[in-house]
């Protein structure tokens, strides 16, 4: 075992650990900090620096609400309980929240369809409780009398991640692990076997004993182009709207049905649905579009102005509240909307772990640890056959 280097956040690349990981998101971050406290020698790389990407562009969602029945509901479910966990132990260190999530319907035709969706959730084991247009006002008495109905979702929950990546880097320190920063990954070194054994990067390469792990992110196919093989991640940009502090107007998430319907959809359009939460500094957040448009960071006045337009449709207490300010960032989406989790079918050594579009936050913490026990040879807690790289692959 490669012995770990002094504990730093720094330029400078160690010669040699055991498990290189490529990205200092919410990810790649889980991910080290859990093969480090195997003894692992575990540096992590990243182009920019900790949470520069995507994880400091999001909401702090962790959801289970939006999850389809099946492998994504659970590992949605496994997620939720490691970070009720994280959350008894770092609690208000990374500002966790349970919530709860309330989806709400705008039509009789739309409140069947939400409410047929949390029944087949429920009996995967999703917490949810079926509102009328009566009990949900009472749960969000902010909310437009003009809607159908909706679903509570116990589980659902809320994160810094930030602040988490910021609490993975300082447990990874205390273990000895080391975050550099400015490195761009440019190319792999391979054994004799075909083996990743080394990674090249624009200052300097590092030798990987064990494994290299990709969670670029949406930056992730061109880290594995890079490396000499080729992962189907497309960014997926989305805009949030910031507000003036206001006194609190939900007390959980709120987003309508059609949500759930824009994430898993494949329209190359942009869309919009509404998702509305205060947040404890009093401003509000405002979301969510999505639109493939690689990485432009162009905003989009259309996207911007109907994201406020249908936020105040669900919560009229917001007409004359101001705009502080708007951002972007990129979701890694894949062509069935699944994350890619497992070893490269053409380059062994290699894991992936990235692919997961907008839920990154929320499988955070079950990708660490599906990632720990693939590193680990032990056996997974769920079923990684519709996350594995390899159903990419064209059958012959």
């Amino acid at each position: 075992m490669v012995a770990a280097p002094a504990a730093c956040l720094s330029d400078e690349l160690p010669p040699a650990v055991d498990v290189l990981v490529i990205g200092a998101g919410i990810i790649g971050c889980a991910v080290a900090v859990r093969l480090a406290a195997h003894g692992l020698g575990v540096c992590v790389v990243d182009r920019l620096g900790p949470a520069a990407g995507s994880s400091s562009a999001g909401e702090g969602n962790v959801l289970v609400s939006d999850k389809l029945p099946g492998a994504d509901l659970a590992l949605a479910l496994r997620s939720v309980a490691l970070w009720r966990q994280l959350g008894e132990r770092l609690g208000r260190e990374i500002e966790f929240e349970l919530k709860g999530g309330v989806v709400v319907a705008r039509s009789d035709e739309e409140r069947a369809g939400l409410f047929a969706l949390a029944r087949e959730q429920q009996l995967q084991g999703a917490r949810v409780q079926l509102l009328d247009p009566e009990e949900l006002h009472r749960m969000e008495p902010e909310l437009s009398r003009d809607l159908a109905g909706g679903v509570f979702y116990e589980q659902d929950a809320q994160v810094q991640p930030m602040l988490v990546v910021a609490a993975h880097i300082a447990e990874l320190r205390r273990l000895g692990g080391r975050v550099v920063r400015g490195a761009e990954v440019l190319g792999a070194g391979l054994d004799s076997a075909g083996r990743i054994r080394s990674v090249m990067t624009s200052i300097g390469a590092v030798a990987a004993e064990v494994c290299v792990v990709n969670a670029a992110g949406p930056w992730a196919s061109f880290v594995a182009e890079r490396l000499g093989v080729s992962v189907p991640v497309t960014p997926r940009r989305g805009h949030v709207l910031v507000t003036e502090p206001v006194p609190q107007v939900t007390e959980h998430k709120v987003y309508e049905a059609g949500y759930v319907g824009a994430i898993h959809g494949t329209n190359s359009q942009w869309t919009v649905s509404a998702v509305v939460e205060s947040t404890a500094s009093g401003t509000m957040l405002l979301g969510s579009s999505r639109e493939f448009v690689g990485f432009s960071r162009r905003s989009n006045p259309e996207i911007v102005a109907a994201i406020a337009r249908r936020s105040l449709s669900l919560f009229p207490s917001l007409e004359g509240v101001r705009l502080l300010r708007t951002y972007l960032g990129f979701r890694p989406a894949t062509p069935d909307r699944l994350p890619i989790l497992g070893e490269d079918p053409s380059l062994p050594g290699l894991l992936h772990a990235t692919g997961h579009e907008g839920a990154g936050i929320g499988l955070a913490e079950v990708t660490g640890e599906v990632i720990e026990d693939l590193v680990l040879g032990r056996t997974p807690h769920l079923d990684l056959g519709p996350f594995t790289p390899r159903r990419f692959v064209a059958s012959e």
